[in-house]
């Protein structure tokens, strides 16, 4: 399992995904999940993957195949804006379900995965898409600017109640660190590294692009200050009014007795 996040905000994208495939007590695997393609000036079009790792480097493999056999030929480099590349990537894995579904199933392996894919061509703003396992696609708009593949559950109540289209770069980083961090306090198929790239709209290049080891004093500082934030706030939340009532009724009762 695996967490990827991307979000689409007016000043541009934040793009943030784990390395791990798998976990256990003596069995971790750890594979990048996020591949870029940069033309500085002409386009900047991130991919997060997540699902059975297979599948999604084979898409990815067959895409990069028929770019480098004929340069003409469409592909991440020449698609002439995200839905075009959106559509492509779609199609690739449409091909290796077509190629490799059957047989995975028979000796019952899950063949599902899923992509994120997001970014700017020249002449259009930034675009960010889902694309499923089925190869179909859906983007982004200003009432839902973010998206999540794997194991979303846990990191998805911070980004509902913080992000918005106007939040800052800063701030969405911010966001997304803390989104990570309850999804690996929860979820040990989620670890580091963590790859975070920003995107700035119309920069047409990289912003930013970090990488997040285990250990690293960032991911240790947010995790406690975020978990000390949680305590106090808690410690301060009122008590229920109707609690206070139970509590004296019952103090009667036994004044009572």
């Amino acid at each position: 399992m695996t967490y990827c996040l991307a979000m689409s905000l007016d000043a541009g994208m934040v793009f943030v995904s784990d390395s791990r495939t798998n976990a256990g007590v003596d069995n971790v695997g750890r594979f990048e999940k996020m591949k870029v393609y940069e033309r500085a000036g002409e386009r900047v079009i991130v991919v997060l993957s997540a699902g059975n790792l297979s599948v999604t480097q084979n898409a990815l493999g067959l895409l990069d195949h028929q770019a480098g056999r004929d340069p003409n030929q469409l592909s991440l480099w020449n698609a002439k804006s995200m839905f075009e590349a959106a559509g492509l990537l779609g199609n690739a894995m449409r091909e290796v379900e077509r190629r490799d579904g059957d047989y995975m199933r028979q000796n019952r392996i899950d063949p599902s995965a899923s992509f994120l894919l997001g970014g700017q061509v020249a002449g259009e703003a930034p675009r960010l898409f889902m694309i499923y396992a089925e190869g179909n696609y859906i983007e982004s708009s200003r009432e839902t600017n973010y998206f999540q593949i794997g194991e979303i559950k846990y990191g998805k109540p911070i980004i509902d109640r913080v992000l918005t289209p106007r939040t800052s770069l800063r701030d969405a980083v911010k966001c997304a660190m803390v989104s990570f961090d309850s999804t690996m306090r929860s979820n040990i198929s989620v670890g580091p590294p963590i790859d975070v790239l920003v995107l700035e709209a119309g920069n047409l290049k990289v912003s930013m692009r970090q990488r997040l080891d285990e250990g690293d004093p960032y991911l240790t500082q947010i995790r406690a200050a975020w978990s000390e934030g949680l305590k106090q706030l808690f410690v301060g939340l009122p008590v229920p009014p109707w609690y206070d009532e139970l509590a004296a009724r019952q103090q009667a009762m036994q004044a009572q007795q």
